[in-house]
């Protein structure tokens, strides 16, 4: 876990204080169909199309459990290091919503689908800590109150109603909003990557309550130490944040709005927030229930769910590589853990560069990527899987950056023609005639044109042969970007008679 010196710390009237962050992420599990009914999970269909009575909570239906939703749940769980309860139970949480017909919500309390497990997060300056997984239990989702579609009144959309998600409770181990969104992001990747929710934070497949407190320097190794919470302080919660940027923004803004309550004398109350993102600012939506609230018990028409450990091995022989496992394959091959990360963000970015450097130096590979079809991308406003130059037609460019054929500049310069104008890279350079020159008599004959249109730097390089450089830039632009920039370098040292470590 992070050391003491480094946790951040925020200055307070009274001295300084700790954040500490836990979070609860729901993530809306992958399947055509809904948790205990056959209605479709189909994204953007119209209002109240995707309603099966059980939804709707007419008496009398029964739930029949989704094994698909049961396999996905395992699945995450495995992909999380986390214990496999082969005996769950579900519950009744009993609250009232407009989006929740039924008046109750089919979830997991006490005996949950998945124990505790880990998840390593990869922070900027290149420390990795481990964040503990509580659990992972399943739940249906509730529909969804539509507050704008008419001044004096509001809709609801069951639509939502019934699909399965995924409750993700992290332990109190994170303490700085930077550490929530890289967990939040490393989570999103996991999930991704196992195929088990698509992570859509903009279509609300996948969002986070946040659970922020604040407490004097020293009151969480305090709570490490005892396993008491009272040294943490009250949290609020911070309910369904939709980005990681908003992450990081709403538990700054919480964090401050705790101190100055405290150290103005006020007391914290555990409450459920909502994060404006417009005013930047926390808002008390309701107080916070504790589970007695709910008034948990068995559902009485679902039976204890019972795997057996030979379905769950065969779950865990089907999983993918990873992104901690991928990242470590990654550096093995060359890279740093810096751009090891970078690339297994994202599977989709991940399997781009896999097919990319095939065959070619792998931080080759990833500088490449990272830099020149990366920037394009951020440029145009377009992802990975819609890069208009595939992995094999920037594989060759690589290759012949590698063997020579063409210079790094052209490189680019051939990147761009393609990018735009299509075609296959090999042939573009042999038709434009984008071949690196490396004949030692034209790179001599554009060498003197230089020298004999700049005499005055040709004093000044023997007496600074480091502006050697710009000679060579020079005979760069003369031979339009073709020379082979190590037979300039070698020819204009013979030439000017400069040592070797100009």
């Amino acid at each position: 876990m992070t050391s003491p010196a480094k946790i951040k710390t925020i200055k307070g009237e009274t001295g300084d204080w700790e954040i500490v962050i836990g979070m609860e992420v729901h993530a809306q599990v992958t399947s055509n169909a809904k948790l205990f009914s056959g209605a479709s999970t189909e994204f953007g269909a119209e209002p109240n199309s995707q309603v099966s009575f059980i939804d709707a909570g007419f008496p009398g239906m029964l739930p029949v459990i989704n094994e698909k939703c049961v396999e996905q749940a395992v699945r995450t769980g495995l992909g999380l290091k986390a214990r496999i309860n082969l005996r769950s139970i579900f519950d009744r949480k009993n609250y009232f919503f407009p989006d929740l017909p039924q008046g109750y919500q089919i979830s997991q309390y006490k005996d949950p689908i998945v124990g505790e497990g880990e998840v390593t997060i990869d922070l900027k300056d290149g420390e990795s800590i481990k964040v503990g997984i509580e659990r992972l239990h399943l739940e249906q989702d509730a529909g969804k109150s539509l507050h704008d579609q008419s001044p004096d009144s509001s809709f609801v959309d069951l639509n939502r109603s019934g699909v399965a998600l995924m409750e993700i409770v992290s332990k109190p181990h994170m303490r700085t909003s930077e550490e929530a969104a890289a967990f939040l992001k490393k989570l999103r990747a996991i999930v991704r990557y196992l195929g088990t929710c698509d992570g859509n934070m903009d279509e609300g497949s996948m969002r986070a309550d946040v659970n922020v407190s604040v407490c004097r320097v020293g009151g969480y190794e305090e709570f490490r130490r005892t396993g008491s919470f009272k040294t943490l302080g009250t949290r609020c919660e911070i309910k369904n944040v939709n980005s990681m940027r908003f992450v990081q923004m709403a538990i700054e803004h919480e964090a401050r709005r705790q101190i100055e309550v405290i150290e103005g004398g006020g007391a914290i109350v555990q409450e459920t927030r909502r994060y404006d993102s417009k005013a930047n600012e926390t808002r008390s939506m309701r107080a916070k229930e504790d589970a007695h609230d709910y008034r948990y018990f068995p559902d009485p028409d679902l039976l204890p769910l019972e795997l057996e450990q030979a379905w769950v091995d065969a779950i865990a022989a089907t999983l993918p590589e990873l992104p901690d496992e991928k990242k470590a394959r990654f550096m093995a091959q060359g890279l740093s853990a810096y751009d090891a990360s970078v690339l297994v963000a994202e599977r989709e970015l991940a399997d781009f560069y896999e097919d990319l450097a095939r065959g070619v130096d792998a931080k080759a590979a990833a500088n490449w990527l990272n830099n020149e079809i990366l920037g394009r991308l951020n440029r145009d406003g377009l992802s990975i899987t819609q890069v208009p130059v595939n992995a094999a037609a920037n594989n060759a460019i690589i290759q012949m950056v590698s063997d020579k054929t063409i210079s790094g500049k052209i490189a680019k310069d051939l990147l761009d023609i393609v990018w735009t104008e299509g075609g296959d890279p090999r042939q573009v350079v042999e038709a434009r005639g984008l071949r690196q020159v490396t004949d030692t008599g034209a790179i001599d004959a554009a060498i003197e044109a230089v020298i004999a249109a700049n005499p005055d730097k040709v004093e000044e390089v023997k007496a600074k042969p480091k502006l050697a450089a710009w000679f060579v830039g020079q005979v760069m632009k003369q031979t339009g970007g073709k020379a082979n920039p190590a037979a300039v370098n070698a020819a204009l040292k013979t030439r000017l008679n400069l040592p070797d470590e100009g």
